[in-house]
């Protein structure tokens, strides 16, 4: 399988998960608010402070991003792209987010496709402080109830990464079990998903948010993406049993690659290693 030198040690732990409760809901980003208190107001009006939601088509603007690039100083393994900041209104396509708190105040991780003013496809990771909501649009959200995503320092990637940690409930209507989950570097998505439900004794799970990185991509329709540094959504992600009774992961993704390409997809299982980090919310069904 594909790996990648990381710059320090890999942890014993692959997979950073802490079990809580949540719920399913929907709202209405509000225009003219930046995207990352739009999307607070939406959790805490439902008595959240944290989880992940998924969106497809919205408008942005102004709006501020970076694309996967090449490490310049060696210090990691890949890194980002200078900052773009497109003119006009962005319409986004889809994407996911893990919403979380970084240095004690909130804070998101983004990554999507869009469609820039100019008419220009692109995508990566969006910037917090810079993106403006323009026109209303609707998401799909998970609150989470017992755990928070908490940006920390990551020595084996020397990125300060979300990942989960157990938090205290804040009283919120969570009506479902739920596994807020960080995957470490050089495993197979899919393998590894497969692997946690076995253990926990899941027998069918469905998957919600999905911000994260594989080494390249390659995909059951035939393509694939080479570029190693990629910035991946997941559209959709179910885990439940084959056609052999095994347990199977079924993960749609759609990403960029560090020179521009973009692509769409269901992943081959066993081929697909996570790069840097991939965020989600994983939730047991029946």
């Amino acid at each position: 399988m594909r790996s990648i030198k990381q710059p320090g040690a890999p942890g014993a732990e692959r997979i950073q998960w802490v079990e809580a409760r949540g719920r399913a809901f929907a709202f209405t980003l509000e225009a003219g608010l930046p995207l990352l208190e739009a999307v607070r107001r939406g959790f805490a009006a439902e008595g959240f402070a944290g989880g992940v939601l998924n969106f497809g088509a919205g408008a942005l603007g102004p709006f501020a991003y970076v694309m996967p690039a090449l490490s310049k100083t060696g210090e990691n393994a890949a890194f980002y792209s200078d900052t773009f900041r497109p003119k006009g209104v962005t319409r986004t396509k889809l994407g996911s987010m893990t919403l979380g708190m970084r240095d004690g105040a909130p804070f998101f991780h983004c990554h999507g496709l869009w469609t820039e003013a100019d008419g220009r496809a692109s995508g990566g990771h969006m910037l917090p402080d810079e993106t403006v909501v323009a026109e209303p649009f609707a998401v799909e959200a998970f609150g989470l109830d017992g755990a928070m995503f908490t940006a920390e320092p990551d020595p084996e990637t020397n990125f300060k990464l979300f990942g989960p940690v157990a938090a205290a409930s804040t009283g919120a209507q969570a009506t479902s079990r739920a596994f807020a989950m960080r995957l470490r570097p050089n495993q197979d998505f899919a393998g590894c998903l497969e692997a946690f439900c076995r253990a926990h004794g899941i027998a069918r799970a469905k998957l919600h948010g999905g911000v994260g990185s594989t080494i390249g991509a390659r995909f059951t329709h035939g393509g694939a993406t080479e570029p190693f540094a990629t910035e991946l959504a997941i559209t959709s992600g179910v885990i439940e049993a084959g056609s052999s009774g095994a347990l199977e992961a079924a993960l749609d993704v759609a990403l960029i690659d560090y020179t521009g390409g973009l692509a769409e997809g269901r992943l081959v299982r066993g081929d697909n290693p996570v790069l840097m980090t991939m965020e989600l919310v994983l939730v047991p069904m029946g």
